[in-house]
């Protein structure tokens, strides 16, 4: 009975004591691309076959507010590896560059950003990225890789540097055909005016200097072949695959690619297995144009748009069993989200288009739900609950924060860090998630704000700018790419419209302007934004102007420039 009491601390240790033993777990991120909500099995839909992500769901926590920091990828990705909104690091856009547009810009997430690999790696961690990064590669030169993964934390990069685009897939419709056509239209009106410049000249009808002639000749001639050169080779640009530093295959076959990143990740897990890993899986599906192997084509009820979601859940379920295999299983935290919200506009059919659910909006929507809000799922046996269900604001930057102290690492101090830990959430210890409000942006404007109102558990949300769907009572923008985020294509609310998400998810019944409640939520909102907007600073935009325009002497290419193509593995 004398050890009592020593009996008694050590059993009141034992949580801490296991707690410490699982600190530094084993991390896999798993990251659709353009992925809605209302496509996933668990999520409600029942003709899309996505058996191993429902799987992740009845062994671990499923998030139905997991919201995305913006609505577009390249903004979207640099939030999740920051756990900053991308106005705080120069990754929001404007206008027609919302995201990255060439591998050959100067832009890209800044060096001095420490994303969530930079600090595993610093704790031990072996990191790798397989994937789609679309956050930049060069500044200066063609192999400075200022951007590239490998000087952002990951100690190997397996994948695209870029994106899926139409043009990558010799098949589809290039999808700068309307730009190509653009500079061609302008390209004949150059060569008439200049003809008639010279004509004019010849015959004495106009007084310009033969100089000022030719200066322009030049010039035109300049910028027309700058633009037909890059617009005509965009597959060998854009559409490249690099392992680490070296670009392997340029362009790149598309018809290989699911089954090399399966292989590449399974590769890395069992060479990773012995110490934590970080690996963070960045699918390229289902992104435009729907590449999918001949296996899984023709085989769902939603003809390509089905058949590569239905191949982007084998391809996890391949990678899940490999962690079994190793045995990983309960020391590895394992993520499953979407980096936002379904595509819908650019179709080429009913049946090729993503599905957010209830939810309004979609892709490149910043204050819409259909545009952020996104399936969310993470799975550690013994750890987190399983089968459990979580409806309280979450975000894609909380996995910053959270994975950070799980790896022993601690968030940066010297800059606003936005996302938040929400271990404690997951597991039952505390009712309500730490974002108190959250901050909704199109490009560079504040388009919506979320307030979770703890006293009542009630979630408000209102608007200050909406897009103008095309045609006119549409759910999207069909008559162009995106919606825009400003201009005469937006509806500005001078009366900002307020709305009860907890009731109201799909943001049908306005409240009132005039009534005390809408009143009173409204000023509580404002003071916020007044609190967030005195924490942002000016920082260099990334996204703008030169920085986002194609330059020849900063494009990746696997042999001297301009002659871009290789393919230096077996891939097959």
């Amino acid at each position: 009975m004398a050890n009592l009491p020593f009996f008694i601390l050590v059993l009141g240790l034992c949580p801490i004591i296991n707690e410490a033993t699982v600190r530094k777990p084993s991390i896999l991120l798993l990251l659709a691309d353009d992925l809605g909500i209302g496509d996933v099995g668990c999520y409600g839909n029942d003709t899309i076959r996505t058996p191993n992500i429902d799987r992740l769901a009845r062994e671990g926590v499923k998030l139905t507010q997991h919201i995305s920091a913006a609505s577009l990828c390249t903004p979207s990705r640099a939030a999740f590896l920051t756990g900053r909104y991308p106005i705080r690091t120069g990754m929001s856009g404007h206008a027609k560059k919302r995201v990255l547009l060439w591998n050959a810009v100067s832009g890209g997430l800044p060096t001095n950003e420490r994303t969530f690999a930079k600090i595993l790696k610093d704790q031990g961690y072996s990191t790798g990225i397989i994937g789609k990064w679309h956050l930049g590669v060069n500044c200066e030169s063609r192999d400075d890789f200022c951007h590239h993964p490998l000087n952002h934390g990951f100690d190997y990069f397996y994948g695209t540097p870029f994106t899926l685009i139409s043009d990558c897939e010799a098949s589809r419709p290039s999808e700068m055909a309307i730009d190509i056509r653009n500079v061609w239209l302008n390209a004949q009106i150059f060569l008439i005016t200049m003809v008639t410049l010279i004509a004019g000249k010849k015959w004495k009808l106009i007084n310009i200097p033969w100089k000022m002639i030719v200066i322009c000749a030049l010039s035109g001639t300049f910028y027309f072949t700058y633009w037909y050169i890059a617009f005509t080779f965009i597959p060998y640009w854009d559409c490249i695959l690099m392992r680490n530093f070296e670009i392997v295959e340029q362009p790149m076959d598309l018809e290989t690619k699911a089954e090399q990143i399966v292989k590449e990740a399974k590769a890395f897990i069992n060479r990773s297995k012995d110490g934590p890993f970080l690996l963070f899986v960045s699918f390229l599906h289902i992104h435009t144009p729907y590449y999918t192997t001949k296996e899984f084509r023709g085989k769902s009820k939603h003809d390509l748009y089905g058949d590569n979601l239905e191949e982007m859940d084998w391809m996890i379920g391949q990678i899940l069993e490999s962690i079994d295999q190793e045995g990983l299983i309960n020391n590895t935290l394992t993520y499953f989200a979407s980096d936002h919200g379904a595509y819908l506009e650019g179709m080429e059919g009913s049946q090729l288009r993503g599905s957010n659910g209830i939810y309004r909006g979609g892709k490149g929507m910043g204050g819409l739900e259909g545009g952020i809000r996104v399936p969310g799922i993470l799975r550690w046996p013994g750890v987190l609950p399983a089968n459990t269900v979580v409806d309280k604001p979450t975000s894609l930057m909380d996995i910053y924060t959270t994975i950070v102290k799980l790896g022993g690492g601690t968030p940066p101090q010297d800059r606003v860090i936005d996302g938040k830990d929400i271990m404690p959430l997951l597991r039952g210890l505390v009712p309500n998630s730490d974002h108190e409000f959250m901050f909704h942006y199109c490009d560079e404007y504040l388009h919506a704000v979320r307030w979770q109102q703890n006293s009542s558990d009630t979630v408000w949300k209102v608007h200050y700018i909406s897009p103008k769907f095309s045609p006119e009572g549409a759910g999207a923008c069909y008559q162009s790419k995106f919606c825009t985020c400003s201009g005469e294509n937006v509806i500005y609310h001078f009366s900002p419209v307020l709305y009860n998400l907890s009731s109201d998810p799909s943001e049908k019944n306005p409240l009132p302007n005039d009534s005390g409640l809408y009143k009173e939520v409204l000023q509580t909102v404002q003071r916020a934004v007044e609190r967030h907007n005195a924490t942002l600073q000016a920082v260099p935009l990334q996204l703008y102007g030169l920085n986002n325009a194609w330059k020849p002497w900063l494009q990746p290419c696997c042999e001297p420039f301009p002659f871009c193509w290789c393919k230096k593995e077996n891939l097959k």
